[in-house]
């Protein structure tokens, strides 16, 4: 049916095109409606009529086209998961209050692997009672559709961010942050840090390709919920977002 709608619109504005571009084509046109008219014994339409009609087939046929394939047409395997990870969203972040996960034992946040990449996170906020209540909703909805339908396990590396740790973690260099205190939606516990759990262990390495992947994952799905992810940023930080307010960060 695309196709044949398609069709018909090409077929129609060419026409509409060669009426009103070549006079050949119109007296063409025109001697044959003046022979159709004198079998019948009155003359159908005028030159001028010729004019209106290219006209009108080249300004209504692509309105009329648009509103009868409108809400018909989509990509195979898109538009339908689309719509349904959306209703999923909604339907968490309307439902009851998704409960915080149990937190992890210090240990894991003290491995070779995590102090290496990040050395200052052993003494890390993640407290999810310190986050503001909306954004850690969904946090946590992000959480449960990256395990639910992704099969990744998630954990909070750090929430809130005290003005004096931002301000040693800017110290430490633009590698760390480039946010002083007050600066970061850390502050408003507004912004979270977030990393991956395979067999028990944390892993936050961005040259893992399993946790790569699910950073990019995890950047889409948060995007969904209206958060903003680190890992569009020039500086990029694959595991955080934040959810902005207006007038909240001074710049």
């Amino acid at each position: 049916m695309f196709l044949f709608f398609m069709l018909l619109f090409f077929l129609l504005t060419c026409l509409g095109a060669w009426l009103l571009l070549f006079p050949g084509g119109r007296e063409v046109v025109m001697q044959s409606i003046d022979v159709a008219g004198r079998s019948i014994g009155r003359r159908v339409l005028h030159r001028r009529s010729l004019f209106v009609l290219a006209a009108a087939v080249l300004l209504t046929v692509p309105p009329l086209l648009a509103l009868l394939l409108s809400g018909r047409i989509a990509l195979s395997g898109y538009d339908s998961d689309t719509r349904a990870i959306n209703d999923h969203i909604a339907g968490l972040l309307q439902g009851e209050q998704l409960s915080a996960p149990a937190p992890l034992p210090p240990v894991a946040f003290s491995t070779a692997e995590v102090t290496l990449l990040r050395p200052m996170l052993e003494s890390a906020n993640r407290n999810w009672q310190q986050l503001d209540p909306a954004f850690a909703q969904r946090l946590l909805v992000v959480f449960n559709i990256m395990k639910e339908r992704h099969g990744y396990d998630m954990a909070i590396l750090e929430g809130y961010r005290s003005p004096e740790r931002q301000n040693t973690l800017a110290a430490a260099g633009p590698g760390v942050t480039n946010a002083k205190a007050f600066q970061s939606y850390h502050q408003f516990g507004l912004a979270a840090d977030c990393g991956f759990l395979r067999d028990g262990r944390l892993v936050i390495s961005e040259k893992d390709p399993w946790a790569m992947r699910g950073y990019q994952l995890y950047g889409q799905t948060a995007e969904a919920l209206g958060l903003h992810w680190g890992g569009r940023w020039t500086m990029m930080d694959f595991g955080h977002t934040e959810l902005r307010v207006a007038g909240v960060v001074k710049h």
